[in-house]
């Protein structure tokens, strides 16, 4: 299976836009990649390619995150149309519920909260016939599942751990000494990313912003040990490699309800959301009601007072 990178891909883009036709490799056929959009291919064993070298059928697969990576899909005993999967009668409540949010001629909308949740009942990752049972439960073409699937990195298409560690890797991390956050990982652990400790109790992957740049460096933990019910994805913020290590060694532990979510600075600096270290430093007194003008008066009048008072009531 071809990858197209650069101007290549965006040509292929465009060429197969222009007549109509996907820019999704089959199934069952060859056909080009692109950026990893449904990158699922032939289930028959075709060779497949690494950065656009041919790979022999058990080379490894690229080390990167788990969704962020390009393959091929090859059967396994674990990862093949006949895997046994299906929704526990009180998942599927929750399923039936999601779909009863949209049209019944529509239902195929619901593919996104439905492949989440097919993932959360299958310990974190999405089979081949777990999405397979979402295509036929939302009367869709597999492959227009597949392409949510593979387009998506909420979604782990290789078995993670129990709980999946992702790092914020972007530049307001980075320069917040997020290399060290991940030197710690990387070196308490034992991993590397795309990799699952051999207790099958963490993986860990690199993901993009993930909007908690206040409070950088920071990671995400999505915990897949209580199936959907109990499955949490708690933001862990403020971190340093020493937090950070005695972070992992309470989730190992206890789990995810004996570790504080969010910021992990504690003491007089301790921060609470968005809010700067320390004390307040600004709406430290009630608000001021909201200065209305009455219209009757001249502006110069109306005009609040330079300490903020709201300005005296006109006079009769």
């Amino acid at each position: 299976m071809g990858v197209l990178r650069g101007r290549a891909a965006v040509s292929a883009l465009c060429s197969a836009w222009g007549r109509g036709v996907s820019t999704s490799a089959t199934h069952r056929g060859g056909g080009a990649s692109v950026w990893g959009v449904s990158s699922l291919a032939s289930a028959s064993g075709a060779p497949g390619r690494q950065g656009g070298v041919p790979a022999p059928a058990s080379a490894p697969l690229l080390r990167r995150g788990f969704s962020a990576q390009i393959f091929v899909h090859r059967d396994t005993p674990d990862n093949n149309p006949s895997t046994p999967f299906s929704f526990s009668p009180a998942t599927m409540v929750k399923v039936k519920e999601i779909m009863s949010h949209y049209p019944s001629n529509y239902k195929q909308s619901a593919v996104i909260p439905v492949l989440d949740i097919a993932q959360q009942e299958n310990k974190g990752w999405l089979t081949l016939s777990a999405m397979n049972a979402v295509a036929e439960l939302l009367e869709m073409a597999p492959m227009r599942v597949y392409e949510v699937a593979t387009f998506y990195s909420m979604y782990n298409r290789q078995k993670v751990g129990q709980y999946h560690i992702h790092l914020c890797g972007t530049s307001p991390c980075r320069l917040r000494n997020a290399d060290a956050i991940e030197k710690a990982i990387k070196d308490h652990l034992k991993i590397e990313y795309g990799e699952i400790t051999p207790d099958g109790v963490f993986s860990m992957t690199e993901m993009e912003c993930m909007g908690a740049c206040v409070h950088a460096p920071m990671i995400a933990v999505a915990d897949y040990t209580r199936g959907v019910e109990g499955f949490t994805y708690n933001y862990y913020e403020d971190l340093t490699p020493e937090t950070t290590v005695a972070l992992l060694d309470a989730l190992r532990k206890g789990g995810t309800k004996s570790v504080k979510v969010g910021s992990q600075v504690t003491g007089p600096n301790a921060r609470f959301n968005a809010r700067a270290a320390g004390e307040k430093t600004n709406l430290t007194g009630p608000p001021l009601p909201p200065f209305c003008r009455d219209i009757n008066v001249k502006a110069e009048d109306a005009a609040p007072k330079k300490d903020g008072a709201p300005a005296a009531p006109p006079k009769k």
